[in-house]
């Protein structure tokens, strides 16, 4: 059955049965969306007391390939094993953009026998937490505009607005557009674009708010462009923080939906990996270890990407602490990085797994050396992989401290990914875990972005041309210098070229644009040809999928 069929199938608990039995809340602490979605009260949130003994685990994953590799089914693999052999367990995940969903990448929902449900729901509109941030960010878009328009008494510099629309959808005719023709009623006519939904600022802020007050301090912070002589202009100097924080304050709560084994799952904001931080909200993450012994949460792509953002981002500013981190890696991956073209990975190649073990063994080095975390590698299982291919992985992983494990939860759910669970309880339970930054908040912007790509990526050195140094240097004046950085490269490659596969050294990480998000409070550096706006594929998912005469959604995975 494909993933919809099994979803389809499921026999899912009324969610209020969900959060009262597997997690204490009463019926009048959710927001019910229908029977199988909640949200859940940020007043009953505030009230509940730390749990000290609560452990956070993160999931992330070698360099992603087009085969995929089952990190969000990893996740909702391992929670439900967790809670299979006695520990309280809630997973915590993303919310689908739906650029994927009708794009190439898919769902964000996992697959087989591990997913969340309901799933046509979460990949689709869910509750409507996606729509509430693009209309924040185009209300502020639309103040920016309207204030030029009637008196610009704030003096914008319309060669140096900062702030773009946005629309959740891949759509590259909106990456450069020119606004305001048709005459003086219409505005002032001004080069402009479009960024997709998760590439926005105000998912960054919403998804590191710790609160409403907090959401209302970071919009009214965001530069939204400069004067002529170069002074910024920020939200709050055009008062559109406070309507922004009214659209997005339903939104700030918490999502509950549940697995297809009734085990919680919270899913909350969305920031992509390769152009945002690639995390689930600071509240999700804070929620869930009050609710639970055992959390268990995915950064988006590979460690390189959504693992150095959780640690160097979210981790920094959220006083997180994980207890170890599980690296999802599959043959047919491994194969992929060895050289292997795609319509080849279902064939016995142990010469292009053990060539591609590079991308994985500086992916397990940078979890346990660089950000300090306890290691336990996921061979996430496929039916094609041999019992050689997966025995020589074992085998040639077996000197770095990082246990492999073969897990079959995509087939089996959480049966499936049992000693997968009972691995990670004994690495948490008996291995230290000693969190380390990549950086530190002293380092400046250059030296933060030369870590990460020395140290991170294996790069030889980061270039930019003059005017991208002085944009730096500018910002390191101006009292930015202490914000972490948050990269946007591919995520195909240690590289910012998408075709260097394997564990490339030695390249060059070019700087194309910086990108300041005050209320995020973290500048966004821009590498290679990377996009905040994806365009669809020659052949998008969306002409797959339909829907019958009986209402039920057919093609979607």
């Amino acid at each position: 059955m494909s993933d919809i069929e099994i979803a389809q199938k499921a026999k899912l608990l009324p969610v209020v049965e969900i959060a009262r039995e597997r997690l204490g809340i009463g019926a009048e602490h959710l927001v019910p969306f229908g029977h199988n979605k909640a949200k859940i009260s940020l007043d009953y949130l505030n009230k509940l007391p730390e749990n000290p003994n609560a452990k956070l685990i993160l999931v992330t994953a070698m360099t992603p390939t087009p085969a995929g590799e089952g990190k969000t089914t990893t996740t909702v693999g391992l929670g439900d094993a967790l809670n299979r052999i006695g520990k309280k367990t809630t997973i915590c995940l993303r919310e689908p953009s739906l650029g994927p969903v009708f794009g190439m990448k898919g769902g964000a929902a996992g697959g087989g026998y591990a997913q969340v449900v309901p799933m046509e729901d979460i990949n689709l509109h869910f509750t409507g937490d996606f729509n509430a941030i693009a209309l924040a960010n185009n209300l502020l878009a639309a103040m920016i505009d309207n204030h030029i328009h009637h008196s610009n008494d704030l003096k914008f510099d319309v060669r140096r607005i900062a702030w773009k629309r946005v629309v959740d959808m891949n759509d590259r005719a909106l990456r450069d557009i020119t606004v305001s023709l048709g005459g003086p009623a219409n505005g002032f006519p001004r080069q402009d674009g479009f960024d997709i939904v998760v590439a926005s600022e105000v998912m960054a802020i919403l998804c590191l708010s710790t609160s409403l007050r907090d959401l209302k301090e970071r919009l009214g912070n965001i530069l939204v462009g400069y004067t002529r002589d170069q002074k910024p202009i920020t939200a709050r100097d055009l008062n559109a923080h406070g309507a922004m924080t009214v659209l997005l304050k339903d939104a700030l709560q918490p999502n509950l939906v549940q697995t297809l084994e009734n085990n919680p799952a919270i899913v909350h904001g969305g920031p992509f990996a390769n152009i945002a931080h690639g995390c689930n909200s600071v509240i999700a993450t804070k929620s869930a270890l009050k609710l639970s012994d055992y959390v268990v949460t995915e950064a988006g792509f590979g460690a390189d990407l959504g693992a150095e953002k959780f640690v160097d981002i979210k981790c920094r500013k959220a006083g997180l602490r994980p207890r170890a981190a599980v690296v999802v890696a599959t043959i047919r991956a491994l194969k992929f990085h060895g050289g292997v073209q795609l319509a080849d990975l279902n064939k016995e190649n142990l010469a292009a797994v053990e060539k591609g073990l590079a991308n994985l063994e500086r992916h397990v080095n940078n979890v346990r050396n660089h950000y300090g975390l306890s290691c336990i590698v996921c061979l996430n299982a496929f039916t094609s992989d041999t019992e050689a291919e997966m025995a020589l992985v074992q085998r040639k992983m077996a000197h770095h401290a990082a246990p492999v494990v073969v897990s079959r939860h995509w087939a089996n759910g959480s049966a499936g990914a049992e000693d997968l669970a009972r691995t990670v309880v004994d690495v948490v339970e008996n291995q230290p875990s000693d969190l380390n930054f990549v950086y530190q908040d002293s380092d400046t912007l250059w030296q933060k972005i030369e870590a990460v790509a020395k140290k991170i990526y294996g790069a030889a050195a980061i270039t930019a041309d003059v005017k991208v140094r002085k944009q730096l240097q500018q910002l390191q004046d101006s009292g930015y210098g202490h914000y972490p950085i948050c990269i946007a490269k591919t995520q195909y490659s240690f590289s910012t070229d998408a075709g260097l596969r394997g564990a490339p050294s030695g390249h060059d990480v070019n700087i194309r644009e910086i990108r300041v998000s005050a209320g995020a409070e973290f500048i966004v550096v821009i590498c290679g040809d990377i996009m905040t706006m994806p365009g669809l594929p020659k052949q998008p998912a969306a002409t797959s999928i339909d829907i019958d005469d009986d209402g039920k959604v057919v093609g979607l995975f």
